[in-house]
């Protein structure tokens, strides 16, 4: 999701999302976690409307900016949607029940989680995902791999996205459909996370991949992925897309920002001024409800809309440079 503080991650964010993932990864706080408190998952249970309004105004939320969070449709003949977030703090903790008492519609529980490695016990349980030409699996299923697919083995470990997600599977499904009628020779993947997309790009025929990370355990773990694939992605941890790195291989034929809706607004004129003309963005890790904001943004800098895709809450959007 690089990166913003926070990131829907993903039991469907970036989330930073996010980010990604059916379970939650060890998530960037800017508040020091308190070691001293038992890990607990905060669960809030509601109508689609008020599930989607709360998890975007947790974003706009300060004190919630780092929070990592999931956002689902539980039951879908009931048309019950659950939010999972799991702070990293008590006072983060008090923070997002106070948050959630304000839509009285979303019933919220706390539950405390095991003291385990419920994070690799997540991981065994993740099931491979095929999204188009791409298939995306942990080490667990490496014996279940297709013979006709590009294959990305990506593991998670502290970095978000395992390719799971809505909002990742959206930027792979986008970028499929791309590649039945062009190459992409440049690609810059912004808020890389666990390097999937870039990785994924070089593996099907990218000459320069380039993944940027705010985050520097998810830039370490981007390049390890990189290497596990063989893929020739270049990883650097850098806030936006001012690194000397990212500035070095511009323009760009396309760009991935899989991030939040609020750094995607901010991030308009860089990504733009980052492509050649024709050339596409593929913008994920918001939720439906914010595509107008960021379409907005995006088309007053020159962009025209060539696909829009929605994967449960999510929206990705796939934008091409005039």
């Amino acid at each position: 999701m690089e990166r913003s503080a926070g990131r829907a991650v993903k039991f469907t964010q970036r989330q930073p999302g996010t980010c990604e993932p059916q379970f939650p990864l060890a998530p960037q706080s800017p508040k020091a976690p308190d070691m001293t408190a038992a890990a607990v998952q905060i669960i809030a249970r509601g109508p689609r409307g008020e599930a989607e309004t709360a998890a975007a105004a947790m974003e706009a939320d300060r004190r919630l900016e780092g929070v990592t969070y999931s956002i689902i449709e539980e039951d879908e003949d009931r048309g019950v949607w659950r939010i999972d977030a799991f702070p990293v703090s008590s006072e983060e903790a008090d923070d997002l029940r106070a948050h959630l008492a304000l839509w009285p519609t979303l019933k919220t529980i706390t539950e405390t989680l095991a003291d385990a490695d419920w994070l690799a016990m997540a991981l065994s349980g993740l099931p491979p995902v095929r999204a188009g030409r791409f298939f995306v699996f942990g080490v667990h299923d490496r014996g279940r791999v297709p013979p006709n697919a590009v294959n990305l083995r990506i593991e998670a470990g502290a970095a978000f996205g395992t390719g799971h997600h809505g909002t990742t599977v959206g930027c792979l499904l986008a970028y499929d459909r791309l590649l039945k009628s062009r190459r992409f020779r440049k690609v810059l993947d912004v808020g890389t996370g666990t390097g999937v997309l870039a990785i994924a790009a070089a593996r099907s025929g990218a000459c320069v991949t380039v993944g940027t990370d705010i985050d520097r355990v998810s830039v370490r773990i981007a390049r390890e992925n990189a290497r596990i694939n063989r893929a020739t992605s270049r990883f650097v941890a850098a806030n936006g897309l001012q690194a000397p790195v990212v500035k070095a291989s511009a323009p760009y034929d396309l760009v991935f920002a899989n991030i939040l809706a609020p750094p995607l607004v901010g991030l308009s004129y860089d990504i733009a001024r980052a492509l050649r003309p024709g050339g596409i963005a593929i913008l994920s890790g918001l939720l439906r409800a914010q595509a107008r904001r960021v379409l907005a943004a995006y088309l007053s800098k020159g962009f025209a809309v060539e696909r829009r895709l929605g994967r449960d809450a999510w929206a990705t959007l796939v934008l091409r440079k005039r």
